[in-house]
């Protein structure tokens, strides 16, 4: 069984290491792991980040980000998962349910009633995964999926 923690400034290095995993995993543009330890260690410090770490046998083996924003249709803000990777001969042994628990009982504590999620259409394994949590792409009593769109700032 992994123990799953809140993360700290201190697992900035593991963190960069584990996202520098997961988007060469997926050949993803990304720059170096101590970048984006450099990165997490700036974002950790934020009271509006949440970083989550799981381990094995002392062995970091997955990881989830989340960040909170001012929401202006409830009270308290809203989650958006930003990033979560286990470690691929990990898969399917509840790793990832674990840490999008711990999440979720985080950013609640936090003052967040609802939590965003993007997933590429074509990620069949992951959105059955986010479905079989309870997320939808469909909102009550509308029949079309929500989407998400990207685009610069400039």
């Amino acid at each position: 069984m992994s123990t799953v923690r809140r993360a700290t400034t201190e697992d900035a290095a593991v963190l960069g290491r584990l996202l520098w995993d997961f988007n060469t995993e997926f050949e993803t543009e990304t720059d170096d792991a101590d970048v984006l330890a450099g990165r997490f260690a700036r974002i950790l410090a934020l009271p509006e980040i949440v970083a989550v770490l799981a381990e094995e046998d002392g062995e970091a083996v997955g990881f989830a980000l989340v960040s909170l924003r001012p929401a202006i249709w409830f009270d308290g803000p809203v989650s958006q998962l930003e990033e979560l990777y286990v470690v691929p001969a990990l898969r399917s042994g509840g790793i990832g349910t674990q840490v999008l628990a711990l999440c979720r009982r985080l950013v609640q504590d936090l003052g967040s009633p609802e939590m965003h999620i993007n997933v590429d259409e074509v990620d069949v394994d992951t959105r059955r995964f986010y479905e079989r949590h309870g997320f939808v792409n469909i909102e009550d009593g509308v029949d079309y999926r929500m989407l998400c769109y990207i685009g610069p700032t400039n």
